[in-house]
């Protein structure tokens, strides 16, 4: 079963971005890269790479969407000097968020922006099992504030073998906190490992089309299946935004290999046919790709 993809959405530094990424972190590479033609953002190159042997995906597509800390990548590491090193590089051009030390959670934690407003959690872990190297945390604020418990819940319900933990809760006197929110949640969802947090501090951002996941889906009825228990709002080809904002991509796997695989003209008639759908139609798709 494929993993769930992080989607990172930026102005026009997709692939510049991408080969960045890939040059901070080990077992790293950009896998490839295909320009859509004729979208309404204009030619949108759509870069995918793998980051510590994970998969992600990023798109330029335009100044629609920017990031901002409600999603985050947490980055674990065995000795402190790679945090040192990594902290640097991402350091140039970035705004830190909680500065790089030691902290009741951690002998060596920092959190920052990078030049891009992506969003990096480095944490020292020593000689605990590192089994996801890099791990999308979502942070629950404003109106979702306090949802984080329903929410990990509800994922886990929706996805089959799905793991939810919650490690910690807020306890008395840790105001603006309320008393029994969670403080950090693990969730795993299809091998997938994912962390969530409620924060009632005053934050002038929430979740957006910045950052989305895409679930990777063989057949038409996994299609039907996870758009109808996820989609809340905001539908369009193939992304949807659930009952806490959070934004996802229910998308076919045949898709990639057609713009992995197609000559121009078949991405081409590809890309025009999946512009004006909401739910993915993976009939219609493979006729396009035909030229039927």
């Amino acid at each position: 079963m494929q993993k769930i993809t992080p989607h990172l959405w930026f102005d026009k530094e997709a692939k510049e971005a991408a080969e960045f990424y890939a040059s901070l972190l080990s077992d790293s590479r950009v896998t490839n890269i295909t320009t859509l033609h004729d979208t309404p953002s204009g030619d949108c190159d759509v870069v995918s790479s793998e980051l510590s042997g994970q998969p992600f995906m990023a798109i330029s597509a335009g100044p629609l969407f920017k990031f901002n800390p409600s999603v985050s990548f947490h980055v674990k590491f065995r000795t402190k000097d790679e945090i040192d090193a990594l902290w640097k590089k991402l350091s140039k051009g970035g705004t830190v968020l909680m500065e790089l030390g030691e902290y009741p959670f951690s002998e060596k934690y920092g959190w920052i922006q990078d030049k891009y407003g992506l969003s990096w959690q480095l944490i020292f872990v020593g000689e605990s099992e590192i089994k996801q190297k890099i791990t999308p945390v979502l942070l629950f604020v404003g109106k979702v504030c306090g949802k984080t418990e329903e929410a990990v819940n509800f994922y886990a319900s929706v996805f089959k073998n799905a793991k939810a933990n919650i490690l910690a809760r807020y306890g008395k006197g840790e105001e603006p906190d309320k008393e029994g929110t969670v403080k950090y949640a693990a969730f795993t969802l299809r091998g997938q490992e994912f962390g969530a947090m409620d924060s009632a501090l005053e934050h002038k951002f929430s979740f957006n089309e910045a950052i989305s996941f895409i679930i990777p889906c063989k057949t038409q009825d996994k299609i039907d299946y996870y758009w109808e228990k996820l989609s809340a709002e905001a539908e369009q080809c193939g992304w949807l935004k659930d009952k806490y904002g959070l934004s996802w991509q229910v998308s076919p796997t045949v898709i990639d290999e057609m713009m992995k695989n197609g000559t121009r003209e078949q991405i081409d008639r590809v890309t025009q046919a999946f512009l004006p759908m909401k739910k993915f139609d993976i009939a219609t798709l493979k006729r396009a790709y035909k030229g039927e």
